[in-house]
């Protein structure tokens, strides 16, 4: 169904109106003669994984899930709104931790991605990405790349296959370490932070945090 065809069933005969956009928790007021929002929202980003040991990569978080969903608010005035966090990055042998979800209200919810293994054994995952429920549309986050044990040669090889963050709705994960350069967090909101290289010994980098992005019609 399109979007125009969506928003004529829920009598919204005019077009868009005003967005608001949530970086952190808050309140969502409906403003004055709006009947029908859209809302996006994202959870945050796992963590990448620390690079482990000698020659080892470590594995890129996943990214958090977005639930898109058609409101009609003509009785509703304000929502709670939770925006997830980024999980953290791992250092060493340490794997990288998952991002948390985000809601707005019950109407829907995006969980983070989960974070990144680190490098130094042999189930070197990526992180999954999380699931959405309550939206018109759920969409899994993109799940990160796997990191790999010993895949590096003293120290200085780089395979971009490996330790990559994991792309959320908004766009791509982090970059993974590469020799004499560090892994990036998660770039796009919702994405998961690169894995970390034993190349420049750092560790994993954190996923970016969620947004909740609400669109409003009259």
């Amino acid at each position: 169904m399109t979007r125009a065809r969506e928003l004529a069933n829920l009598g919204v005969k005019s077009g868009l109106k005003s967005t608001q956009v949530f970086t952190t928790n808050g309140t969502y007021t409906k403003p004055t003669g709006i009947k029908t929002i859209r809302v996006y929202v994202t959870g945050g980003g796992g963590g990448g994984g620390g690079y482990g040991a000698a020659n080892d990569m470590g594995a890129g978080g996943g990214a958090g899930a977005t639930a898109i969903k058609l409101i009609d608010v003509t009785s509703i005035s304000t929502v709670t709104v939770n925006v997830g966090s980024g999980g953290a990055g791992g250092s060493g042998q340490n794997d990288g931790t998952g991002g948390s979800g985000s809601s707005f209200g019950s109407h829907a919810t995006g969980n983070g991605g989960s974070g990144g293994r680190h490098g130094n054994r042999g189930d070197t995952y990526g992180g999954s990405g999380g699931s959405a429920s309550g939206g018109d549309i759920n969409i899994i986050g993109g799940t990160g790349n796997n990191g790999q044990d010993n895949v590096l040669t003293n120290g200085t090889d780089y395979r971009p296959s490996y330790g990559m963050g994991g792309a959320s709705y908004w766009g791509g994960g982090g970059r993974p370490g590469v020799y004499n350069i560090a892994a990036q967090t998660g770039r796009a909101y919702g994405s998961g932070g690169g894995g970390g290289s034993a190349a420049n010994t750092g560790g994993g980098e954190a996923g970016k945090i969620g947004i909740v992005v609400v669109e409003e019609y009259a």
